[in-house]
């Protein structure tokens, strides 16, 4: 964090939204390709290789047994994302500051995801699973702060309208290969981090000019002062400190629908495993168009108009309106409407979120760690909701599971977060 004496114009410069050269038409295109590579390999789990390894390991209790896998994988991601990010800032290797470290997540991505095609075990499928967590975290502050560092401020609209748009066509993608892989449930987790791995080979080998970080520009390492560095004060930073709990609130309601939307679809839909692949590979292919279609728009329209919280507040609408529907679904159409809806709002909203994150950091010097810390926001509410969720789910229905309550809760958390996003000051 900056030197709190230091005066405005300093603190001014070291601001991330000055402009910079435009990255070249390469480098866009591996970092695109790097995020959806990056995405394929977790969120591919996250969607359906998770939920059915788990069925097939504990099926008489799915549902705990996944809150259980996902917390622990979550709750190890809160740490290291801060972690990494900080030692990423200060990484002097010969090839950079974020080149080790997205290579590095992507492996430990891979050999997590590898125990988890392997073992029948629960605890052995948790352990998997928090690997590929930690490697993912270490992968995306690297990613984040490659934004942060390269992509000037009147683009990052549409790069990050791009990059958040990745997840969904990442997630499209893994539901579709699910399709293919179902039979394999090593393959399943496997061939998505081959992928990843070689998306993000690609982004090394492309990413010129990260000269190396010389040791003399960073001050020595002590544990406490290297600890003390992870507190930001809202008292002097307020616009931070709304974004990051707007961002917790909308990503509890995102968190309701991504990890639970398999058991949805048994449940509510009277599905089978088999039919409700084939349903989430629909509804993800929908979703993905939606989403493509309001990260583009609303990327476009940001950086146009130079403005981005009311792009956050209105596509966090759209997305809380797909939650809403989502919960009275009854039917196959419903569902995949209620998801393309979502999907519109969620890739509007990635198109703003991360031009507006990164236009408040505190420091630009420490982008990586500050974003970090604001990833704490993203990826608290997969350890919080599926804790929660079994409360909400076991509430009393005519059908035995309360997704009603479920995904109502998520449709309040993410409305809570547009309005917290108001008081941002500093940008318009």
């Amino acid at each position: 964090m900056h030197n709190p004496s230091a005066g405005s114009a300093t603190a001014t410069s070291e601001k991330t939204g000055s402009a910079g050269p435009a990255p070249s038409r390469a480098f866009i295109v591996a970092l695109i390709l790097a995020q959806a590579g990056a995405c394929l390999t977790v969120y591919t789990p996250l969607t359906v290789s998770l939920s059915l390894r788990v069925s097939q390991i504990a099926p008489e209790s799915p549902t705990s047994a996944l809150s259980v896998v996902m917390s622990v994988g979550a709750i190890l991601a809160l740490i290291g994302n801060p972690l990494f990010g900080a030692l990423s800032d200060r990484t002097t290797s010969r090839f950079g500051r974020r080149r080790p470290w997205l290579l590095g997540g992507m492996l430990l991505i891979t050999a997590g995801l590898l125990l988890a095609g392997l073992t029948d075990s629960v605890a052995l499928l948790t352990a998997g699973w928090a690997l590929a967590q930690l490697g993912f975290t270490a992968l995306t502050a690297a990613l984040n702060a490659v934004v942060a560092d390269r992509v000037p401020d009147t683009q990052r609209g549409r790069i990050s309208g791009a990059l958040g748009a990745m997840t969904s066509v990442a997630t499209m993608l893994g539901s579709v290969a699910a399709t293919l892989l179902v039979d394999s449930i090593l393959l399943l987790f496997l061939v998505p981090a081959l992928v990843g791995l070689a998306c993000v080979l690609f982004l090394c080998l492309v990413m010129r000019g990260e000269a190396q970080h010389p040791r003399s520009s960073m001050p020595p390492l002590r544990a406490g002062t290297f600890v003390k560095s992870f507190w930001i004060s809202p008292r002097r930073h307020p616009d931070f400190a709304w974004n990051f709990l707007g961002r917790f609130l909308i990503f509890c309601g995102m968190a309701t629908t991504t990890g639970y939307q398999f058991f949805f679809i048994l449940d509510r839909l009277g599905q089978s495993p088999a039919e409700a692949t084939r349903t989430i590979a629909l509804s993800t292919v929908l979703m993905t168009t939606g989403a493509l279609t309001g990260a583009v728009v609303g990327g476009w329209l940001s950086d146009r108009t130079g403005r981005r919280k009311p792009f956050v507040f209105v596509s966090t609408l759209i997305a809380v309106a797909g939650l809403a529907l989502n919960s009275a679904a009854h039917s196959v159409p419903a569902f995949v409407t209620a998801m393309t809806l979502f999907g519109l709002g969620l890739g509007a909203y990635g198109a703003v979120d991360t031009a507006l994150a990164i236009a408040v950091l505190p420091d630009a010097r420490t982008a990586a760690k500050d974003l970090g810390l604001l990833s704490i926001a993203t990826n608290l509410p997969q350890s919080l909701v599926p804790l929660i969720a079994p409360l909400l789910l076991g509430v009393a229905s005519s059908d035995g599971t309360d997704f009603l309550s479920l995904y109502l809760f998520g449709s309040l958390c993410a409305f809570g977060g547009a309005f917290a996003i108001r008081f941002v000051r500093s940008v318009a």
